[in-house]
């Protein structure tokens, strides 16, 4: 849960200064009293949560656990840097939406959905449709994370426009707060030009896996000078182009840990570095859904597979000795 401490008002506008101070010297000024003017309403806004959050509800108890009215946005994970730490999961569809939503900062409709829900070997054959179908889906079971929507392999990388276009689709049809991308330096200039058209961008660093055809070539990165420096470099690109928080996936914890010091916006760590401003995971590798491959980083706090496997075993039994349905779950004919 995103708490009041996470959400602080002087980190925001200290993150809004930074990026001020990345515009042309003649738009510094109007963009500085933009921010000022719209200060107090800020502060206001933001007084009046805190007193509906702390509220004490129908049993006596404070509210400061309770969803949220508003959906957390982008400026607001932006915030986070060096704060509590951003809790983000996996989500594709209403259920899992529903069944996260209270207790998550962010839910990422990743593109991960082509190997957990389609069983692809790679994420390569994710299609746009598939992205957009299921961001509806999350988009319809939560009320307050941050829902980020993965662009697919193939969407995206031949140009900004294609970039912007695609990503102008997602948003226009589902409704997210933004778009995710895979890249560094080499997409500095994409997420720029996504960013300066008003769309929000999750960067993506370390590990690429739109880049791995099969997935025994996932391979941990910064293991070296050359590759920690990449890294590095990566991660100031992406964030000076204007991302409000980057991923740092499959990477050697301390090359994670001094990228993530390198950037001023909160870096999400997936088999990165527990110093990262957040976590990610696929939620069916966490609650023990999926049975394919489980990376080292992958912590399991539930089986939910054999649970599954239980319930199944025990109805397939009561249907072959006819113990289901029992009376209770039939219709008698009413009588007169």
């Amino acid at each position: 849960m995103l708490t009041l401490k996470a959400i602080d008002v002087h980190c925001f506008f200290n993150f809004m200064s930074k990026k001020i101070a990345n515009l042309s010297r003649p738009n510094i000024l109007v963009a500085k009293s933009i921010v000022q003017r719209n200060k107090s309403v800020y502060v206001a806004s933001h007084y009046k949560r805190i007193q509906r959050l702390n509220r004490p509800n129908m049993t006596g108890q404070t509210s400061e656990n309770a969803v949220l009215q508003n959906r957390i946005s982008p400026q607001q994970i932006a915030a986070c840097k060096g704060k509590v730490p951003l809790v983000c999961l996996t989500a594709y569809s209403k259920p899992m939406a529903e069944y996260l939503d209270d207790h998550v900062d962010l839910l990422l409709v990743g593109d991960s959905l082509g190997m957990v829900l389609y069983g692809f070997t790679s994420t390569r054959d994710v299609t746009l449709d598939m992205m957009i179908n299921h961001g509806k889906a999350v988009m319809r079971g939560s009320q307050h994370a941050c829902v980020i929507i993965d662009l697919p392999y193939g969407t995206y990388e031949n140009s900004p426009d294609q970039a912007l276009q695609t990503a102008k689709r997602v948003i226009n049809e589902t409704g997210a707060s933004g778009v995710k991308l895979e890249g560094g330096e080499k997409m500095a200039a994409t997420v720029k030009h996504i960013v300066d058209h008003g769309i929000p961008v999750f960067g993506h660093i370390g590990l690429l896996p739109q880049q791995v055809s099969a997935q025994g070539d996932f391979r941990v990165q910064g293991r070296n000078i050359d590759g920690e420096q990449q890294i590095i470099n990566d991660a100031k690109a992406i964030d000076k182009a204007g991302a409000f928080a980057i991923v740092i996936e499959g990477t050697v914890e301390d090359t994670a840990t001094q990228a993530s010091k390198a950037m001023s916006v909160p870096s999400i760590g997936i088999g990165a570095s527990s110093l990262c401003d957040g976590q990610i995971l696929v939620s069916d590798d966490m609650l023990g859904v999926f049975s394919g491959f489980k990376p080292k980083f992958v912590k399991r706090y539930a089986d939910l597979k054999s649970q599954i496997e239980h319930a199944v075993s025990v109805y397939a039994k009561d249907v072959k000795q006819r113990q289901f349905p029992g009376t209770e779950h039939v219709y008698q004919r009413t009588r007169p």
